[in-house]
């Protein structure tokens, strides 16, 4: 595994933050009545999974809250998920773009399990990051 010096060259947040730039552009054409629901929900969750990468990298001195808050983007990515379907149901987008979408969704997924199944790899109990 090449060491990342940043949350930044993580190939997940990389991911994390093309998905939410995704759904950014295919909710620019979503209807105005859904600005204040459907649309704000799916922009805040797919844009808070790569916040929460974030934030679990700069916990990474204390790996229970390192996992705990990679969980915290598992789950936004799921909500994502949730939200797609939605907007695949009220016809706000194709079944193809909600496939694309939910299958980067699931990348991101996987991604996080395998950094929550080794994240002693990822902390540091001695607290010395070096790399800031």
């Amino acid at each position: 595994m090449n060491y990342a010096n940043s949350f930044k060259d993580l190939e997940v947040y990389k991911l994390s933050r093309e998905m939410a730039k995704d759904i950014f552009f295919i909710t620019k054409n979503f209807p105005t009545e859904e600005k204040y629901s459907l649309t704000d929900q799916i922009r805040r969750s797919s844009r808070s999974v790569g916040a929460q990468i974030a934030e679990a990298w700069g916990k990474r001195r204390y790996e229970k809250h390192f996992i705990s808050i990679l969980t915290d983007a598992d789950s936004e990515q799921f909500e994502t998920q949730h939200w797609l379907e939605v907007s695949w149901e009220n016809e706000y987008i194709t079944e193809q773009v909600k496939n694309q979408i939910t299958e980067k969704s699931e990348t991101v997924g996987k991604m996080l399990n395998s950094m929550i199944n080794k994240a002693s790899q990822f902390c540091n109990p001695s607290g010395n990051f070096n790399n800031r």
